[in-house]
């Protein structure tokens, strides 16, 4: 992360402090003067989510379109067969089991349910929410009739899977045209990144406006909402580190105390910088000097998986859903959270490289399972402790997926390394 990113995510973890501040003290002070004022402030915050809400799209769709059409010129042959399985793979495996892990950690928040009603029923202004479809009408939809109908609907499963097929479908093209669809969608991509950069100036702002709406409403018991979030989201991020751990305990050659050695130095860079790139060079030189793994893998895999592999996602996406759903009173059944779980593991592909882009990409997703993007606010500005350990899972999880693809590779120099192994 740049030194301006860490400014602009400071300046909203002061705003957010400074917005629930206030907002308590008007909770507490009951002055109809004092609380009127959460009509005047509120419209800021739900200005700058509809500026969110309006790059989403477009970014998606071409950041799929770009990221499909390279890792397709990229990764013909077996190597890159096997990168994709065993990066989707520790992907599903992550989402599953956060799918079963988190809602039981978060039915022991206790969020005061008058103050989520008034929370809800302020920013959905009499809007109903969508009626959650049964599982048939689910897996029907996921293939929509109209993609653009979906877009427009922001049905996002259905608008990944259309764009999914038709970025498959292009890298069947001649390269010639192929590369004219890809650079415009390159620079849709390019320049909805850009503007998310200027929405992301006006960050403090926003947060302000949302932190001191939602404080004003749900008065002190925030406190202790926030700091459930953030404990429950920093462990459960843990223990998907400890699932990489046992991956590769499990199905590679190498010792875990061996890759427990080799993985420090990366995750100390990754720790102090919250940035995978900045811990790459770290961890080429981990993978080939302590672990010895063959370079043919390392100068493919690890590169790789720094660009498109970030492992956090498919615990993030349901962790933040739940909490938004319990802060604004969204009864969020079993098929919204498979829902985001299943788009976690398609949508992490692609999602772009700015700071807290998970948090932009996953909004629409929110409101198509009934949880106000509004709530995305809020998140970014608690991001700062859980990138700590986002950051730390992507690195581990990026090393371990090239230690994972190398168990079979001739010349490996690992016990066994004879080129005779089975595929992971």
């Amino acid at each position: 992360m740049t030194s301006s990113s860490s400014r602009a995510v400071i300046y909203a973890l002061i705003a957010l402090l400074l917005g629930l501040a206030l907002g308590i003290a008007v909770s507490l002070s009951g002055s109809p003067t004092a609380l009127a004022s959460v009509a005047w402030v509120e419209p800021a915050g739900l200005l700058w989510v509809n500026a969110i809400r309006m790059t989403v799209i477009p970014l998606i769709v071409a950041s799929l379109i770009v990221a499909v059409a390279d890792t397709g010129a990229r990764t013909m042959g077996r190597l890159g067969t096997m990168a994709f399985v065993v990066f989707t793979l520790l992907l599903a495996v992550t989402a599953a089991l956060t799918a079963l892990a988190a809602p039981m950690i978060f039915d022991r928040l206790v969020v005061d349910a008058a103050a989520a009603e008034s929370v809800r029923s302020s920013v959905a202004a009499g809007a109903a929410l969508p009626a959650m479809p049964t599982f048939s009408d689910w897996l029907v939809g996921i293939v929509p009739a109209n993609p653009i109908k979906a877009a427009a609907d922001g049905a996002m499963l259905p608008l990944v899977v259309a764009t999914l097929a038709f970025g498959l479908a292009l890298g069947r093209v001649t390269t010639e045209r192929r590369e004219a669809v890809v650079s415009l969608f390159r620079a849709v991509a390019d320049a909805m990144t850009a503007l998310v950069g200027w929405i992301l100036v006006l960050a403090p702002f926003g947060v302000f406006s949302l932190a001191f709406t939602v404080a004003a409403r749900l008065g002190v018991s925030i406190v202790g909402a926030v700091g459930f979030y953030i404990v429950a989201y920093s462990a459960l991020l843990i223990l998907a580190t400890v699932v990489v751990y046992a991956a590769v305990a499990l199905f590679s050659r190498v010792p875990l105390a061996k890759f427990a050695r080799a993985a420090l130095p990366a995750q100390i860079v990754a720790v102090t910088t919250r940035s995978s790139m900045a811990a790459l060079p770290a961890m080429v030189t981990s993978a080939e000097e302590t672990l010895k793994l063959p370079r043919t893998v390392t100068s493919f895999a690890l590169p790789l998986a720094v660009s498109t592999f970030r492992l956090n996602q498919a615990v993030s996406w349901v962790v933040m859903a739940i909490f938004a759903a319990k802060l604004y009173g969204v009864d969020l059944g079993a098929t919204a959270v498979v829902t985001l779980a299943v788009t976690s593991v398609l949508m992490s592909f692609s999602v772009p490289g700015i700071p807290s882009a998970s948090l932009f990409v996953v909004a629409p997703f929110f409101a198509s399972v009934g949880i106000p993007p509004e709530a995305i606010g809020v998140l970014i500005a608690l991001d700062l402790i859980p990138d700590v350990f986002k950051t730390l899972l992507n690195v581990t999880g990026q090393l371990g997926a090239t230690t994972l693809l190398a168990r079979d590779d001739a010349g490996s120099g690992m016990p066994g390394g004879d080129g005779t192994g089975s595929a992971v």
